[in-house]
């Protein structure tokens, strides 16, 4: 391709973007194309990614020569006890995941941006009556059926300012699926942004989590409008996260987006600093009852191996705590065990005036542990405890825990699929059935998704 067309792919996007706005969430969606020339192919197996490297077995490791010899290459790399169960799983050169700007922009000559994913999923029964909406299982709360989650479209300008001046940017998401009536702006008190009625098709509908306008100047960074939450450390986006299913914590104790204004300083090493101000939890260019709250905290490495964030939200948090102040904070432990295994401890906090309003003390305690196989396999558990006053009748506190199995599978660079097994138990099933409509809380849960990025 020539500059004139690139000059026009650039306009397109400008054009289809100029409306719309920007987020931090940009993980699963990066093209490298560090190395190459314009307009030459990117090729997967140049980054080796089958456990060998080049002082093993050369130029030649992505080739079945290598890969397919289940240990010799791993022996002769001197791993420890001679085996790589990465290694047995066959070769696995997924290459760079394809993505809408790849074609349009593949020398990255664009400074706009634009992407997104589908997500399928099957879950068996939950701890709720088939086809209603409940809360302790998260998303995952229309079971025994094929389900479209999440189906979304992202489009964005990264503010990148040079090192004496300033730029500017913006995020704009838009969602369908059975995922968006909890994506939705639902800590507003009228039907504003896309809380709106219209937004909902049965147990289908829309949502627009994120619009917003991002300023960069030197170590700082501003976005303002509507946003992701900094709490906690599962997120919405399905590609973001290793299980299908969510923690009690993630859905019952965290806001999921915010309207306000959020400032970041990077200007340290090792550590960012986080402070705004937000209309309260969830809600969506509205202000309800009064919600005015701070947002902020900060992240840094601890050690080498061990990345620790803390961020709290204080302040009127609005119709979650009834217009009443109240006090939350998310602890996140990230570390690093070996070079395949990695350990999460998270554990949340809410506190809140729960007058006229249930659940206004809650405390969460999350454990998980993955362990990376190569580029197409790894596995994790997750252990969770979370506890609530309210759940089974006003002024009552009940305990919930809950195991997780699964395994995630990368058959191509832009596909994922998650299959896990989930036990949910609690000592006061009695007390939470007469609570909730006889309902067992008690069960085995297995589920499975497929995701698609581009």
């Amino acid at each position: 391709m020539n500059v004139v067309k690139w000059t026009m792919g650039c306009a397109l996007i400008a054009m289809s973007a100029n409306a719309l706005g920007q987020s931090a969430v940009q993980t699963a969606f990066n093209y490298d194309l560090t190395g190459y020339e314009c307009g030459e192919p990117a090729c997967g197996c140049e980054e080796p990614s089958c456990g060998c490297d080049d002082g093993c077995c050369g130029d030649d490791c992505c080739d079945d020569s290598c890969c397919s010899d289940c240990c010799g290459c791993c022996d002769s790399c001197g791993c420890s006890g001679g085996f790589c169960l990465g290694d047995c799983l066959g070769d696995c050169c997924l290459g760079d995941p394809w993505t809408v700007m790849s074609c349009i922009d593949p020398c990255g000559c664009c400074d706009y941006n634009m992407g997104g994913w589908t997500q399928f999923g099957y879950h068996s029964d939950t701890t709720r009556l088939s086809n209603s909406f409940g809360d302790l299982l998260a998303f995952n709360d229309v079971p025994d059926g094929l389900r479209w989650h999440q189906q979304w479209l992202y489009f964005e300008k990264v503010a990148d300012a040079p090192a004496c001046g300033a730029d500017w940017g913006f995020r704009f998401d838009i969602m369908y699926g059975t995922d968006a009536q909890k994506t939705q702006a639902f800590g507003n008190d009228s039907p504003v942004w896309d809380a709106s009625a219209g937004f909902d098709r049965g147990i289908y509908g829309w949502a627009m989590p994120q619009a917003y306008l991002e300023l960069a100047m030197g170590d700082w960074n501003v976005i303002a409008g509507h946003f992701f939450t900094l709490v906690g450390y599962e997120v919405v986006t399905a590609p973001d996260n290793f299980f299908y299913s969510h923690s009690y914590t993630m859905f019952n104790s965290e806001p999921f987006t915010h309207t306000g204004v959020l400032a970041t300083y990077s200007g340290m090493d090792s550590v960012d600093f986080y402070a705004g101000w937000t209309a309260g939890w969830d809600t969506g260019f509205d202000q309800a009852l009064g919600g005015s709250n701070f947002l902020g905290g900060f992240s840094t490495n601890l050690t080498d191996d061990v990345a620790f964030t803390y961020i709290l939200t204080a302040g009127n948090f609005g119709l979650r705590s009834a217009g009443n102040s109240g006090y939350s904070h998310s602890l996140v432990f990230d570390t690093t065990l070996s070079e395949n295994l990695n350990y999460v401890l998270q554990s949340d906090l809410v506190d809140y005036n729960d007058a006229g309003v249930g659940f206004g003390h809650q405390v969460g305690i999350n454990q998980y542990l993955f362990y990376t196989l190569n580029d197409c396999w790894a596995a994790g558990t997750r252990i969770e405890w979370w506890k609530s006053n309210g759940v089974a009748g006003p002024g009552n506190s009940q305990s919930f825990w809950g195991i997780t199995y699964g395994l995630n599978y990368k058959p191509h660079a832009n596909i994922v699929i998650r299959p896990e097994v989930r036990h949910n138990f609690t000592s006061g099933d009695v007390a939470y059935a007469n609570a909730n409509g006889g309902v067992d809380f008690d069960q085995t849960v297995f589920g499975i998704d497929g995701i698609f990025t581009f």
